[in-house]
């Protein structure tokens, strides 16, 4: 078997205007970094189908779902907040990013695949079940763990969630469902302001002040939640593979590297051996500056792929 690479052309057509750090060149850039970490030739693409209704209501309501598809503009933009918007492109992007979140979950249980990642945008993690928001328009994670349980039948599942910013959309489909523990750190206070207070039991929170060094962020993370995410035995581990962690990105202010990264894969990955017969599908979240973003999903991809 082997890992899976999910990705779709409709992906690179969703745009916000040339301003936008969330832009189409993100997979382009991941893309020349899996050439140049000669990775390429030992992943097994796969083309991204389009989520249909019925899978995008597991986690989202009838009501944002119309929202989305009913307001994406001839030409140009609407804009839904000032840092998100819909082009002609965004209805076909964002449904193509939750099918591939759903797709790979499907190859990843029935065997056809060790695990997977998915190459896609727009975001999601920041979509709650009513809303859009944080250049995210559905939570591609959370309907592909929402279909592990309901479509596959399957107890527990973990979210792992390492983007610099909080999973707010995640953690608002999720809190207090025993059924998932969601893990996460997150830079705070910053962008979307949550996660810090009261989380719900099953969701393991970590805040990070800014400028944390990637070895502080480890050790919190060792402490933190992975005996608990190992207590929990998941039957599958889904990844919110946000990069801009990275300390040289600019829309954070945390000091990660690739190598982090790529340790916080391998404990979890360790888990998911121990536990979920290896079963991880792992979704792209943020990551801004093109360079690292590129290196740290090379990273990521070579844990997961045992290369």
């Amino acid at each position: 078997m082997a890992t899976g690479f999910y990705t779709h052309p409709d992906c690179v057509r969703h745009e916000m205007g040339e301003w936008h750090p969330e832009c189409p060149e993100r997979l382009r850039a991941i893309e020349d970094q899996l050439i140049a970490g000669r990775i390429d030739g030992l992943l097994e693409r796969r083309e991204a189908p389009a989520a249909d209704e019925a899978s995008l209501r597991l986690v989202h309501t009838q009501d944002h779902i119309d929202f989305i598809r009913d307001n994406i503009p001839e030409s140009g933009y609407f804009p839904i907040d000032p840092d998100t918007l819909l082009n002609p492109y965004s209805w076909r992007a964002a449904t193509r990013a939750a099918g591939a979140a759903i797709a790979a979950t499907d190859a990843v249980i029935r065997g056809e695949l060790d695990n997977a990642f998915c190459s896609v945008r727009p975001p999601g993690h920041h979509a709650t079940p009513t809303r859009a928001m944080g250049f995210c328009l559905f939570n591609s994670v959370a309907i592909a763990a929402a279909h592990a349980l309901e479509v596959h039948g399957l107890s527990r599942v973990a979210i792992v969630d390492f983007d610099v910013h909080h999973g707010n959309g995640t953690e608002a489909a999720f809190g207090n469902d025993e059924r998932v523990l969601m893990c996460g750190i997150f830079q705070h206070p910053f962008y979307p302001f949550s996660g810090a207070n009261d989380p719900a039991p099953n969701m393991l929170n970590i805040p990070l002040e800014a400028r944390t060094s990637g070895m502080a962020a480890r050790e919190a993370i060792e402490y933190g939640w992975l005996g608990r995410l190992n207590a929990f035995r998941p039957e599958m581990i889904f990844f919110s593979a946000g990069f801009d962690a990275h300390r040289e990105d600019d829309l954070g202010g945390l000091g990660l590297t690739e190598a982090d990264f790529a340790w916080i894969t391998k404990e979890v990955k360790a888990i998911a051996d121990r536990h979920a017969k290896g079963r991880i599908v792992s979704c792209l979240e943020g990551g801004y500056n093109l360079s690292a973003l590129g290196r740290s999903v090379v990273a990521h991809l070579k844990v997961l792929a045992d290369v």
